[in-house]
């Protein structure tokens, strides 16, 4: 797999294990940002209130460079560790598994845990739809009106994606190329005459 290539879940999927009484039910969710996390554990906690664990472990960015486990309260290791594994297992990114537990009465012990755990945010992965998404580099544009045919023409031939455009006293235009491409991209672009490149 090119090293700008990355997987990921396309939407949010769930997944189910009882073990003894004890319910695990695991929310898979396609994130970008520790914030997006927060804001689907605050939501998970209200409507799971009564739940006891509410667990979870999250991995952000094309190169795998941010990561998080919390057991929220189980024994260390038995709960966001086993949920972590599965994401390593997968092979995937920018996702976030919540597994929330509702105590059935029996404790589970240190193995029992690790399996339940596990066995939830598999689940939910198995029922996850799977894709490939391309790490993207933000860049703006500013030229002026004669030169828009050339510009279309390279935002065309090299599959450049428009963000967002201005065309009121200048030409403005924010674009997405995928990494591997933004070198040859740019490159053409900044041949362009009167063309300004602004790199973030």
């Amino acid at each position: 797999m090119k090293e700008d290539v990355y997987r990921t879940i396309q939407f949010p999927s769930e997944g189910i294990y009882k073990e003894k009484g004890s319910k695990f039910l695991a929310f898979a969710f396609p994130v970008k940002s520790a914030d997006e996390v927060k804001e689907h554990l605050d939501q998970l906690r209200k409507a799971h209130h009564t739940a006891r664990h509410h667990c979870f472990a999250y991995r952000l960015g094309a190169t795998n460079d941010s990561y998080r486990m919390n057991d929220d309260g189980e024994p260390s290791g038995t709960a966001g560790k086993p949920i972590y594994g599965q994401i390593l297992s997968w092979n995937i990114t920018n996702i976030a598994i919540f597994v929330v537990r509702y105590f059935g009465g029996t404790l589970l012990g240190t193995p029992g845990l690790i399996r339940s755990y596990k066995a939830a945010a598999a689940d939910a992965l198995e029922n996850a739809q799977i894709i490939e998404r391309t790490e993207d580099v933000l860049f703006n544009i500013g030229f002026r009106y004669p030169q828009m045919n050339e510009v279309m023409r390279i935002i065309k031939d090299l599959e450049v994606t428009v963000i967002e455009q201005n065309f009121e006293l200048e030409c403005i235009m924010r674009l997405a190329v995928r990494k591997s491409f933004y070198m040859p991209v740019t490159e053409k672009l900044k041949a362009i005459e009167y063309l300004t490149l602004y790199e973030n």
